[in-house]
């Protein structure tokens, strides 16, 4: 497949009960983010244990519990999350300290028909929930910036990695100061598609997408979502020393929630600030 930067730039923290997949190379340049995994939480049944999600049908006080959990881990309050609705799409969010809080108690709070955040606030904590796809951390160190981004097939073969970017540069920052993490997500190998998201993906990538792309018998292929995720970065102005992608998977059995191996199932998140 493609060449990337290697999964170098996480490690792996248990933090307050919880474990956190944490992006080093942004926390040395004075950001937080961190992916969260199953583990320490009050969810039951299928949700088990936490999960952060509320619109997938757990209880909300369980997940209003684990949400509290995970600001904690992070050394913030629930109050100062801000989630989007993530329609699949590419649309950016500008957060203010005004946002902070937004689908704290209600799922239809969030910012509407949003797949990213972008913002130059060090309040706001920019939370990205997934199942499979990819979580998506953008931080400019010099210029304050940062954007997370919610990039599944159809997010990335729309245009939300490079719509994030040039979000970014409207705040002030430089593709090439970038520092890019690329989360767990559905794994290359097991990740078969069909024709049309093979489609989509020639259609988006172009003669790119022969490196994310391996036919998988009669209509069927796989498809490597990170790397394609890592390709678009470059394409976009992204080093590539500068893109740290995780090795972790999503699957069945694994430490995060999979919609593909589960359903229903619960949500983890990459929640991602700017220190003060």
């Amino acid at each position: 497949m493609t060449d990337v930067a290697g999964s170098a730039g996480w490690e792996l923290r248990s933090v307050g009960g919880l474990d956190l997949l944490v992006c080093t190379p942004l926390e040395a340049a004075g950001i937080d983010a961190a992916v969260t995994g199953r583990r320490g939480g009050v969810s039951t049944g299928p949700y088990r244990s936490l999960n952060l999600a509320l619109h997938v049908g757990d209880d909300p006080a369980a997940v209003r519990e684990n949400r509290r959990r995970a600001a904690a881990a992070l050394g913030v309050q629930p109050a100062d999350l801000v989630l989007g609705q993530q329609v699949h799409g590419a649309v950016v969010a500008a957060v203010t300290e005004a946002d902070r809080g937004r689908s704290l108690a209600d799922a239809e709070d969030a910012l509407a028909g949003v797949d990213a955040l972008v913002t130059d606030r060090p309040g706001p904590v920019l939370v990205t929930l997934v199942a499979d796809c990819v979580p998506l951390v953008l931080a400019d160190p010099a210029a304050g910036v940062l954007a997370t981004a919610h990039a599944g097939w159809r997010g990335a073969t729309s245009g939300v990695v490079e719509q994030t970017v040039a979000a970014m540069a409207a705040f002030g920052a430089r593709p090439a100061r970038l520092v890019a993490g690329v989360g767990p997500a559905v794994a290359g190998a097991g990740y078969q598609v069909g024709e049309d998201v093979a489609a989509a993906v020639r259609h988006h990538l172009g003669d790119l997408s022969g490196d994310v792309l391996a036919p998988d018998g009669p209509g069927h292929w796989r498809c490597d979502l990170p790397a394609a995720v890592a390709l678009l970065l470059r394409r976009a102005g992204v080093r590539r020393e500068a893109i740290h992608v995780a090795a972790v998977t999503t699957g069945r059995g694994g430490p995060f929630f999979s919609d593909r191996a589960v359903r229903p199932c619960g949500r983890f998140a990459l929640l991602a600030r700017l220190r003060r």
